[in-house]
């Protein structure tokens, strides 16, 4: 008996000190099965909380449901400016124009004269739905579980439950359908109040779907369907089978641009039907779980507390690679793939990751194919090259990291409460203390400390890429900025203490009362990540010897004080919907005012002059004229200064050398279906940076037998020599 255990113990330490330099890496967080196969691998850091969409207007949402439903319209990958293209339709429609009486009016009619836009859309015949149970029919060819049951559904916990499934051609209804669920009384869509405006009729839509609603519902709170079918809207009607029309109150051109976003995508009726039913919102089998669509990728695992898994569509329609880009896409090997089917990743695989570091540790090491630049990991990831440019440091480039980089269409600003009697108003005092404090306050040493470099100071409401923006000296803004030699410099601090003096406070004294000047600074910046800073604000404020004092407040008390113009200066920012100027200028629109009206206007800005030039140019096509008029309002608003204009963020993405295809796009959701990965390439180098440190083991493995072995070998003497006597 304690042979065979000493003989065990021998043959597992042999064991081990073998078999340790040929075990895989230990770290590896997907099953073995997977590696070599074609999957894209990411993260996902806050769980999507609706995938409906009606409902959804979040990134960590649109990062999901925009490769699987599809509007009509998308943004052509390549091409900059952003550029639409049609997705599901033949072509982008051009609206035609009628006056109050429905008559036509010509495409160059005045924006006063037009009544009603009217847009046709014509689909592309033979694009399917992915495979649902939603569309699946009996031998009677009654759709299967329409009707189900407490019985029935009992078991039943996620749509792979459901084992038929079938699938339906994508018709113009389905569209229809969809832009009315936009006005449905449960879903508290978040476009609903923009479109009510311009889609016509449905404002009054939403009071009917709500009687009716209640009408079928008695007072249930789920399990209620309302067919929309049945419930006409004037101003979205089918035409025929690949045929849908929407008519909008007067001119809006931007309402392309909405219709390329997941709120005008497909809704087929029978998925509204099969996820209404009974018992089904108990179980989370809703649309706000389980997507279905006519996308290059399908939803296959809704797990959000761990990781979501997108598979190829089987059903999926014709689509190709571009075959034309910008400046530069050939050299950087954006065109290779020129006319090639899509999408070319059979499935991405989401983890959940909260934290930074564990997500940083396992892209280095290959487990992630992307990933941004975290500020924890900026210094070992990025250097500054000498002409002030940035690149992956070397040891990024030695494992063939790639960087790539974009100025996001949105902008961060410290605004002025043009309400506030010492800050605000519109009299030369005002107007100059808001310049002199916009010299001091040196966004490119912010820009420098506190965002790495990410970012580029703005010199208007407008950031780049946007129709109206002027690179360098051209969109300069005057009042801040010097153009020297073509290049943008910020005015001397001597020249905000001229402007300060000027405004009545010389050295930062109020000169009719004779008291330091004290300006106050909102926030909701209350911890101690915020502290630095808080303290460089108040040194910028410094300069011209303003004593600055924050008040910090819990979010719904900063959020109460915007509302009621109690804040005197803060900090807002912008992420823009659609790339449309009016998507920025609207912000400094009076009748968008905060006070009052609840709107962005968070400054409170109101100049006639600016307004009226704003509702010109709203609804304006791009051209020589509107880029005219957009120039006129530009300098009206540097000159009156309700923002310092702050930042426009610039987004750094990582990726590995396996990827390919990557361009950065700002607008468009739907990219992922342009990636492409070379698995034998990603599983090599796997292999080649997770390879397990197994010496500690060895010298473990060796002490252990120069122990066990000893014994071994004297006990088997003793054994002998008691069996001799």
């Amino acid at each position: 008996m304690k042979y065979g255990v000493r003989a065990r113990q021998f043959l597992a330490v042999v064991l081990v000190v073998t078999a340790v330099p040929a075990m895989a890496a230990w770290n590896n967080p997907y099953p073995a099965a997977d590696t070599g196969k074609n999957i894209l691998y990411s993260a996902f850091r806050e769980r999507p909380k609706h995938l409906d969409p009606a409902r959804a207007y979040s990134s960590n949402e649109y990062e999901f449901i925009a490769q699987i439903y599809e509007p009509p319209f998308q943004y052509h990958y390549l091409k900059r400016p952003y550029t639409l293209v049609p997705l599901t339709a033949t072509a982008v429609p051009e609206p035609k124009f009628l006056d109050r009486q429905g008559k036509p009016l010509p495409r160059n009619a005045p924006a006063s004269a037009i009544a009603y836009s009217v847009y046709e859309i014509r689909i592309r015949p033979g694009i399917r739905y992915q495979p649902h149970p939603a569309f699946a029919h009996d031998d009677k060819s009654e759709y299967r579980y329409h009707a189900l049951t407490e019985r029935d559904l009992a078991g039943r916990y996620t749509v792979a439950d459901f084992p038929h499934t079938d699938t339906r051609e994508l018709i113009a209804a389905d569209y229809v359908y969809q832009i009315k669920r936009l006005a449905h009384p449960r879903l508290h869509s978040p476009v609903q109040s923009v479109m009510n405006d311009y889609i016509v009729g449905l404002r009054d839509y939403a009071k009917t779907l709500k009687q009716a609603h209640d009408k079928v519902a008695g007072g249930r709170e789920e399990g209620v369907f309302l067919d929309l079918r049945n419930y006409p809207l004037a101003g979205a009607q089918e035409v025929d089978r690949y045929t849908y029309r929407v008519t909008i109150h007067g001119k809006y051109p931007q309402l392309l641009y909405w219709m390329a976003m997941p709120f005008f995508a497909p809704m087929p009726w029978e998925a509204d039907r099969f996820f209404s039913q009974p018992g089904m919102a108990a179980k989370n089998l809703t649309l706000d779980w389980y997507p279905v669509g006519t996308g290059a990728y399908m939803l296959m695992e809704n797990n959000p507390n761990r990781r979501m898994v997108l598979e190829r569509n089987p059903n999926y329609h014709d689509e190709r690679y571009p075959a034309e880009g910008e400046a530069g896409d050939v050299e950087k090997g954006l065109l290779r793939d020129a006319g090639e089917p899509l999408p070319f990743v059979d499935k991405v695989v989401f983890s959940l990751e909260k934290e930074s570091i564990p997500y940083w540790a396992k892209f280095l090491q290959g487990y992630y194919d992307r990933s941004g630049v975290l500020a924890e990991s900026f210094d070992q990831a990025i250097k500054f090259t000498g002409s002030g440019d940035t690149d992956v440091s070397d040891e990024m480039k030695e494992k063939g990291i790639r960087l790539l980089t974009s100025i996001a269409p949105s902008t961060y600003y410290m605004g002025f409460n043009m309400l506030d009697p010492v800050v605000g108003g519109y009299t030369e005092r005002a107007r100059k203390l808001r310049q002199a404090v916009s010299i001091a306050v040196d966004y490119e040493e912010q820009i420098s400390i506190f965002r790495n470099g990410r970012g580029i100071p703005a010199q208007g409401i407008l950031p780049p890429g946007i129709f109206g923006y002027e690179e360098g000296c051209a969109g300069v803004n005057p009042y801040i900025y010097d153009c020297v030699n073509g290049q943008l410099r910020r005015k001397p601090i001597e020249a905000a203490r001229k402007l300060l003096a000027e405004a009545g406070y010389p050295n930062g004294v109020d000169e009719k009362s004779g008291k330091p000047l004290l300006l106050y600074f909102d926030t909701p910046a209350i911890g101690p990540e915020e502290k630095a800073q808080l303290d460089w604000t108040r040194k910028q404020f410094a300069k011209l010897n303003i004593q600055l004092v924050v008040r910090a407040t819990d979010y719904n008390r900063f959020q109460e004080k915007m509302r009621k113009g109690d804040a005197q200066i803060f900090i807002w920012g912008w992420n823009a919907d659609y790339p449309d100027p009016e998507n920025f200028l609207f912000l400094l629109y009076g009748p968008n005012a905060r006070v009052g009206h609840d709107g962005e206007n968070t400054a409170n800005y109101q100049n006639t002059e600016f307004d009226r030039l704003f509702e010109r140019v709203k609804n304006m096509d791009n051209g020589p004229e509107r880029l005219f008029l957009i120039r006129q309002a530009m300098a009206i608003a540097r000159r009156d200064a309700p923002w310092l204009w702050g930042v426009h963020p610039k987004q750094f993405l990582l990726e590995h050398v396996w990827v390919a295809n990557a361009k950065p796009h700002n607008m468009a959701n739907n990219t992922l279906k342009y990636l492409r990965v070379d698995p034998a390439l990603r599983a090599g180098q796997r292999e080649a940076w997770n390879r397990p440190v197994a010496w500690p083991f060895v010298v473990v493995a060796v002490l252990l037998v120069g122990g066990v072995v000893p014994a071994f070998i004297a006990w088997r003497r003793r054994e002998k020599k008691g069996a001799t006597e």
